[in-house]
């Protein structure tokens, strides 16, 4: 091993340090969505800069909290881009970046909040210790292991759980909708948005949030689906891409709106993001649920019957043409 006083061992120490210590993100992001501080910030648009005791001020008027603690997530949160921190003297205020807008609840009382606090809920962080398990038994998921039983059958007898996904999804799908629904360039694009937007969350047993058997039950021109064969295992996305296949008429699309790999690593937001979520659905949902790539996706429409396929990029997800 390299000798332990050269810059690069010391920045090695360092990195891992500051991967050890990953966990105070999230946590942090879900200490200020459940304290309303982005809200509190905005303000309907002013984001002007605050210190920690002003935006105590607004989220508890009632005047207790600690400010000094507050700080201290915000200036961790600003490390990562979410706030932005103003030095004046001694006083620091902040600000919310173009990260830190995304958890503004908007007119439609939509945000990214609720997908931040779905991720941290009690019965999902038991789980994370277990990720190792996904390793060595892959039959059971690291979920299952410590709740007993799979995640969408837990979800379905807490109304709360289930309501925050919902939430969630919406909070994340509808921005991506607004942001492409004018761009007429891609006919990819308008078939997906054809008609009313509706988010299909795959439950146990094959069924989806809307009571379709997703292993025998198609009919219609085009199905539309997102985030939805990323949380089944091969076979089982074969199995119901070529129900599709077999339902749809000459012509007949299948659209799939999901995240896709990239063909090689790299540490941008867009492959981290990604990758994971792809650990989130393995501890989570299927062992072998996961995220894929271009090529897998294109192999997995051609084994299900597909005869052309086509993607195209937008945003976090890519809009799968799957075309009979």
């Amino acid at each position: 091993m390299e000798e332990e006083r050269s810059e690069s061992r010391k920045q090695a120490r360092v990195a891992m340090l500051e991967l050890a210590n990953m966990i105070s993100v999230p946590m942090s992001l879900n200490a200020v969505i459940r304290l309303n501080v982005a809200d509190a910030i905005w303000q309907g648009g002013s984001n002007a800069p605050l210190s920690a005791s002003q935006i105590l001020t607004r989220v508890l008027p009632s005047g207790v909290g600690d400010p000094e603690n507050l700080q201290r997530i915000l200036r961790m949160l600003s490390s990562h881009g979410v706030f932005a921190e103003h030095l004046n003297g001694s006083e620091r205020t902040y600000s919310l970046t173009d990260v830190g807008k995304t958890l503004v609840t908007d007119s439609e009382g939509l945000s990214y909040a609720p997908y931040v606090l779905q991720h941290h809920q009690d019965a999902l962080i038991r789980a994370w210790p277990l990720v190792h398990e996904a390793v060595l038994d892959p039959s059971t998921e690291p979920f299952v292991k410590v709740n007993g039983e799979p995640a969408y059958v837990y979800y379905r007898k807490k109304p709360e759980m289930n309501g925050l996904m919902q939430k969630a999804m919406s909070g994340v799908s509808v921005p991506f909708i607004k942001a492409n629904g004018d761009d007429s360039t891609h006919t990819i694009r308008l078939t997906l948005l054809v008609n009313p937007y509706q988010v299909l969350s795959t439950g146990a047993a094959g069924e989806s949030s809307k009571g379709t058997d997703f292993y025998n039950d198609y009919n219609g021109f085009f199905y539309r689906w997102q985030w939805v064969l990323t949380t089944w295992t091969d076979d089982e996305c074969k199995l119901i891409m070529q129900n599709c296949n077999k339902a749809l008429p000459e012509g007949g699309k299948l659209i799939a709106c999901e995240p896709v790999l990239p063909k090689e690593t790299d540490d941008s937001h867009k492959t981290r993001a990604i990758l994971g979520e792809d650990i989130f659905v393995m501890t989570m949902y299927r062992t072998k649920g996961k995220q894929r790539t271009e090529e897998e996706f294109r192999q997995l429409g051609l084994s299900s019957g597909f005869r052309n396929f086509r993607a195209v990029y937008i945003d976090y997800f890519h809009v799968l043409e799957f075309r009979k």
